[in-house]
Parts: C-alpha cells; sequence; structure tokens
C-alpha cells in the first residue's frame, strides 16, 4: 500500500516537473538548477497537500458555526500569507533532511565505537512488526515533545517576545496555525526534526505524523463554535479547548497547551476543561499589545521584543 502511495506520488511530482517546472527553468536559462528544482517539488508539493487537507476539513466548519464574524478580514489574510510561506517551505521537513545529513557523517564515529543508539523500535521491537502501532507511538511521543516547546515558548521571556507574534491575532482562524516569527519557526523545526531522529521516526512514516499533528493544530485554531463535549475533550483538543489558550490575560494563555493529546495538559496540572467558553482571542496586555500590520511589520515586531527580552 505505502509502496503504490509512493508511486503515484513520484509519478505526480515527475509529470508536474516535466509539465510545469522544466519548461520555465527553460525559458528563463536556469536548466543548471534542474535538479535542485526537482528535489524541491517534493516538498512544494508535500506542502500543497498539507493547505489542501486542512482548507478541506477547517473552512467548511468555520463557515458552519463560527465563533466570531468580521466584516473586515485583513487581519486573516496576513495569515494566509504566513501559511503559504510557512507550509510550501516545510521547516520540519528541512529540519529532519539536515539532521539526517548529520547522522550519517557521525555514523562511522558511532560504528567505530561500537554502540548502537537506542531508538524506540530498539527498545520496544515489537514496533517493528506492527507499522501502524509504530506510526501511532510515534505520533504521541512527538505529540508530547510539542506540549513542552510549546510550554517552554511561554516560560522563557525571549521565547515569549518571538511566541507572542502568534498570540496577537483577534480574528482567530484555522490559517493562525502558522501565524509565527521566522525564528520561532526554525526553532520549532530543529526541535521537530530533531526528536523525530532521537526516536527514530522513519522516512516513510514521518510526512504522515507532521501530517496528523498539523491538522490537529489547524483545527485547535479553528473559528468554529465546537467542543467535543466532557468525555472528548479528555481525548483529543478542540477548538474550544485550544480557543481558552488564545484568550486575553496571561493566565489563559498559560493553560492548554496541547496540540493532540489533552492528557499532557491533564497530568502536569495545565488543563482547562471548561465545555461552553469561547473568550475572545489575542494578547490584550499594555506590555504586549496585539500586533497588526503586514508580515513584514510583525516580524519587525517580533526582533524588537527579542532584542529587548535579551538585555533585561
Amino acid at each position: 500500500m505505502m509502496d503504490a502511495i509512493q508511486d503515484a506520488w513520484n509519478g505526480l511530482n515527475g509529470w508536474l516537473f516535466e509539465a510545469a517546472v522544466q519548461p520555465a527553468l527553460y525559458a528563463l536559462g536556469l536548466m543548471a538548477w534542474a535538479e535542485d528544482a526537482f528535489d524541491w517539488m517534493d516538498f512544494f508539493m508535500f506542502g500543497l497537500l498539507q493547505v489542501a487537507i486542512v482548507y478541506a476539513i477547517c473552512r467548511p466548519l468555520e463557515a458552519w458555526k463560527p465563533v466570531e464574524r468580521w466584516g473586515d478580514r485583513r487581519r486573516v489574510r496576513v495569515d494566509i500569507l504566513y501559511t503559504m510561506l510557512a507550509r510550501l517551505g516545510i521547516l520540519p521537513l528541512i529540519a529532519f533532511i539536515a539532521f539526517s545529513a548529520m547522522e550519517s557523517r557521525l555514523a562511522g564515529l558511532v560504528a567505530d565505537s561500537g554502540w548502537v543508539p537506542p531508538t524506540l523500535e530498539t527498545l520496544v521491537p515489537a514496533l517493528r512488526e506492527y507499522p501502524l502501532l509504530a506510526l501511532l507511538t510515534y505520533i504521541v511521543v512527538m505529540d508530547f515533545g510539542e506540549y513542552w516547546r510549546h510550554r517552554f515558548q511561554h516560560t522563557f521571556g525571549w521565547w515569549w517576545a518571538l511566541h507572542s507574534i502568534h498570540h496577537a491575532q483577534t480574528q482567530m482562524t484555522f490559517w493562525t496555525d502558522d501565524r509565527n516569527h521566522v525564528l520561532d519557526d526554525v526553532i520549532g523545526a530543529l526541535w521537530f526534526g530533531g526528536l523525530a531522529l532521537l526516536i527514530g521516526v522513519p522516512p516513510g512514516q514521518f510526512p504522515l505524523v507532521v501530517i496528523v499533528l498539523r491538522l490537529a493544530e489547524s483545527l485547535s485554531h479553528a473559528n468554529i463554535r465546537l467542543s467535543f463535549g466532557a468525555v472528548g475533550e479528555r481525548l483529543l483538543v478542540s477548538p474550544r479547548f485550544h480557543r481558552l489558550h488564545h484568550g486575553q490575560g496571561r493566565d489563559l494563555a498559560n493553560k492548554n497547551f496541547a496540540v493532540l493529546l489533552p492528557i499532557w495538559d491533564w497530568i502536569f496540572g495545565t488543563a482547562d476543561f471548561r465545555r461552553d467558553y469561547f473568550p475572545p482571542t489575542g494578547d490584550g496586555s499594555p506590555a504586549d499589545a496585539p500586533v497588526h500590520g503586514g508580515w513584514l511589520r510583525q516580524q519587525m515586531v517580533g526582533l524588537r521584543r527579542l532584542g529587548a527580552a535579551l538585555t533585561r
């Protein structure tokens, strides 16, 4: 099954490259970049697939039962730009490939030492025989890592200076998931890719882990009046559960950090399971006023906040 999907994916990439990218490179006199452009197609197509899946699921839900309606959606359009830059660049995959290259260079040194680095499959050999169970295990472990990365974003002043750009949105939609400072994205990609290598996520399963967690993040940011109920909200993060995290006031922002599984908030005492509370979003504190304007202005604000946090 996986081989058939991979063959279809490679066939589509090849057709698009020959039909669109290669003629454009030829017309521009850039055929020397053809090999690099072909490799880039994988990243672009994977990002496009993510955007298509998220839009197909989240946009109808937002139209069905929105929490808020706005006449002026310019702030939402900025978040769409964030998404295109983040998803079509696929920073987590780039980080994963970068770490893979580093790992291959270190493999010889490790082999010479006779020490085999443990992975989940070496610690739990049964995972090798059950790929679906292995995939679910990788998702749970990566989700646990994302919970702690998110908490650290709120813990360290310099990291919050960057992450506050994400919390500044007062018109939160599923596009807001990717509203991050570029430095925050780079750190997150290195964190995610590094953890994936540490636990031994196979390259063939890594894209599936990314899609599941990114879809969960986008749905949790959706502008929809939706709760999963008293039991469901303890199993999966809902739009209501995460909207409380984006509510105005740092007391709310320090609750509900989880990406997919609320059990991490439950275990570590950061859960708020109020079921019918849909607060207005945005960072309403005087020190961190909501950021408006375009993408570049918001990036500059993030750098100024970072500089101020580092010099305190």
